[in-house]
């Protein structure tokens, strides 16, 4: 049986990003090392890189993020980039959506282990869940699927004028040229690659901005889109 890898230190730099909410980031460094590896949540190897690879390289999506908006992480897992973003910045309402039973039991023991009551876990498809909850200022994104793909996803569950922010790595030039038809059509009307994170990751972590405009997934999900509100306000009425 291999022993499992150690958790390091947390690094200066989380002290600095974290604040106040540094023991929090530690916790659950601490539970992504132990439940999260138990539970198949995360790879073994990722142990020893938590705080560079996971932990910060995510918080620092904090720097382009607007303040005081609605946040929905598409795909969260464990709670990247969901968890360290709220542990940054209390000013956000983040909706954490899943659809697995097992990753939403452990993002909801992490919420109230932490306190954090500026966070709603939801365990459903972002095709689902498009109707049912409030459309949100920001869509936000790492390691889900490539971004023509994504997007069909995430787009829809914005508010008019939102943007979804994706964290990528190196091929992020390339999915924004790949997918450029893909965002057009599902209403993009900008796009760009933001380099986040200097003086606390190396490298920098890569973010794919796409915003829309006053119809978030274009004809076919505003089509969608009403049909979800009437049947939600019929729903009401009963």
């Amino acid at each position: 049986m291999t022993e499992a890898a150690e958790l390091p230190p947390a690094p200066e730099q989380a002290r600095e990003v974290f604040g106040d909410r540094f023991a929090d980031a530690v916790r659950y460094a601490e539970l992504l090392a132990e439940t999260g590896v138990q539970r198949g949540l995360i790879g073994p190897r990722e142990v020893p890189r938590l705080w560079e690879r996971h932990l910060l390289n995510c918080a620092v999506l904090s720097e382009v993020v607007p303040e005081g908006v609605t946040v929905c992480d598409v795909g969260s897992g464990a709670g990247l980039p969901g968890i360290p973003l709220a542990l940054v910045r209390e000013d956000l309402k983040i909706t954490l959506l899943e659809p697995l039973l097992r990753r939403t039991n452990f993002l909801t023991e992490v919420v109230e282990l932490l306190g954090l009551d500026h966070v709603t876990v939801v365990r459903g498809r972002a095709e689902e869940v498009m109707g049912k909850l409030q459309p949100v200022h920001v869509v936000t994104a790492r390691a889900v699927a490539p971004l023509d793909r994504l997007a069909t996803w995430g787009i829809p569950l914005l508010r008019p004028y939102g943007e979804m922010l994706a964290l990528k790595g190196d091929t992020a030039e390339e999915e924004l040229k790949a997918a450029a038809t893909a965002l057009s059509k599902l209403g993009a009307v900008e796009t760009s690659i933001l380099h986040v994170g200097e003086g606390v990751v190396d490298p920098l972590s890569t973010v794919v901005r796409v915003e829309v405009g006053e119809s978030p997934g274009g004809v076919r999900f505003a089509a969608k889109r009403a049909k979800a509100a009437r049947t939600g306000r019929a729903r009401r009425r009963r």
